[in-house]
């Protein structure tokens, strides 16, 4: 076994900084092994690994009801919706690209990049905010998992079947443990499971639009009408859906260095996101929309959710085969999505005590406890009004008027502030060049949290609410801009 040297030294492998660790990290409070730099032979994902991975994740439940949640909560047309969709995926490309540089060239997670923009200690703010989010997404992409495993039980079996709701809680912690299991076995095991997923889950997409075309017709569903006032401004109304439609993402846009840290090059991350994502996005939600608004004609009422939709086709065998791939297409997503972010964000806060599984382990147990009062209604323990789909239909625009200043200000500190250069080891020191509070990152976070609250509390700046992300992410990065550039010169 090779010495460990007491200075851990870097060394530039192609266009990727790579770290040789030694005492001095090790022995480090904000260092372990599974947060570290990735080595230039960990760093293997193709365009094409890219781009899987974000067609598995884009592919999933709570995309396929976007459309249905444009045209129900934001008062937008069925074309309208379609629209709104694509421009917005186009719109987050921006953020995705631009913050996912630094993971790919010093192989660093997402917590590691805010050290340099929020502080050493402070970064575990904004990654704590990304990681509830995770987790109640999580949680929500678990339920639509369960209730996938549910049906197809319920198909095999029929004394399943007459299980119920609480068929769909045991569902739930039945895909719990599957997801937890693939995030454990790490991101090799991610990469292969998005590979595969990706090719199977557009044969669902294809399936379903296959099977749908014969019974709808296209020019009546796209000519559905908007069900917002007569005469009301529809720029107004797309700005909100935009916004929300942004925010869908805006939780990737910071923690994208997650995955990012594991692409062979800026070229691969690039065009893997231009491939993957809006065009993904798009026909998916396209696909919800259109087999929303056509349900009615389909299936004699409005199903917004394709679990529920092809529950109701009269084929078993078709069934247990489309069941298969949405659990399939939520694990997907959800591991990738949902998981892999908050265990960095939890490692961040104690690397020592904290390690890859327990963070795992620590985001399912925080996405059940998210989702409690849903199992127990599911368990007929509880009555509760509040549905999924208008939870995150109003969690979507609040939450991007938070994720957006800060994805700003990681824009801003990496390509304008620092140059694309950061001193790798002092950001798994203390005291070692950046700061434990970085008052630069707070003050251009918090004045526009400030203002957001101010929108949401008075009738007063409303307009900074319903565009939140875009009011959010500019104006925290040109705060964060000036504020920076002031203390460096003083």
């Amino acid at each position: 076994m090779a010495e460990i040297p007491a200075v851990s030294t870097l060394r530039t492998v192609g266009e990727h900084v790579e770290l040789d660790v030694g005492e001095d990290l090790l022995n480090s409070p904000r260092y372990n092994d599974d947060i570290a730099p990735t080595r230039a032979s960990q760093r293997t994902w193709s365009r094409w690994n890219v781009a899987s991975l974000w067609v598995g994740m884009a592919i999933c439940v709570p995309t396929y009801t976007l459309g249905g949640v444009l045209t129900a909560y934001f008062g937008l047309s069925v074309s309208e919706a379609l629209w709104t969709i694509l421009v917005a995926n186009l719109v987050v490309l921006i953020p995705l690209t631009l913050n996912a540089y630094p993971g790919t060239r010093y192989g660093i997670p997402c917590p590691v990049v805010m050290r340099a923009s929020f502080g050493i200690i402070g970064s575990n703010v904004p990654s704590l905010i990304r990681a509830l989010v995770a987790c109640g997404w999580f949680g929500v992409q678990t339920l639509f998992g369960g209730i996938a495993i549910h049906l197809l039980l319920a198909a095999l079996f029929d004394g399943w079947a007459a299980l119920g709701g609480t068929g769909e809680v045991l569902g739930f912690f039945i895909f719990w443990i599957l997801n937890i299991t693939v995030v454990m076995r790490g991101s090799e095991s991610i990469k292969h499971l998005e590979t595969l997923a990706a090719p199977l889950l557009l044969i669902v997409a294809i399936g379903l639009i296959v099977w749908a075309l014969p019974k709808v017709t296209m020019s009546e569903v796209l000519a559905v009408p908007a069900n917002r006032p007569e005469g009301s401004s529809f720029i107004k109304y797309f700005m909100g859906a935009l916004t929300a439609m942004v925010g869908f993402w805006a939780t990737l846009s910071l923690n994208i260095p997650d995955f990012s840290r594991y692409a062979r090059s800026q070229r691969s991350q690039i065009i893997g996101q231009i491939i993957g994502l809006p065009l993904t996005m798009f026909l998916f939600s396209g696909l919800g929309v259109v087999l929303t608004a056509a349900s009615m004609e389909l299936v004699g009422e409005t199903i917004s959710d394709p679990i529920n939709l092809i529950g109701r086709i009269e084929n078993t065998w078709w069934v247990i085969l489309s069941m298969l791939m949405i659990i399939l297409a939520t694990i997907s997503t959800n591991t990738a999505a949902n998981i892999v972010s908050p265990t960095n964000s939890f490692q961040n806060i104690a690397p020592k005590l904290i390690n890859e599984n327990r963070g795992v382990l620590i985001t399912g147990i925080i996405g059940i406890l998210l989702m409690s009062w849903e199992l127990l209604k599911k368990l007929g323990w509880i009555e509760s009004d509040v549905s999924v789909e208008s939870l995150y239909s109003n969690w979507l625009l609040g939450y991007s008027s938070l994720l957006g200043p800060i994805a700003g200000i990681m824009v801003v500190d990496y390509f304008l502030v620092r140059k694309q250069e950061y001193d790798l080891l002092a950001l798994y020191k203390d005291n070692a060049g950046y700061p434990a509070w970085n008052t630069a990152g707070f003050t251009a976070f918090l004045i526009p949290v400030g203002l957001t609250i101010i929108a949401i509390t008075t009738d007063k700046l409303a307009w900074f609410y319903d565009y939140g992300w875009f009011t959010g992410s500019i104006l925290g990065g040109f705060i964060y801009y000036f504020v920076a550039r002031g203390r460096s010169t003083t």
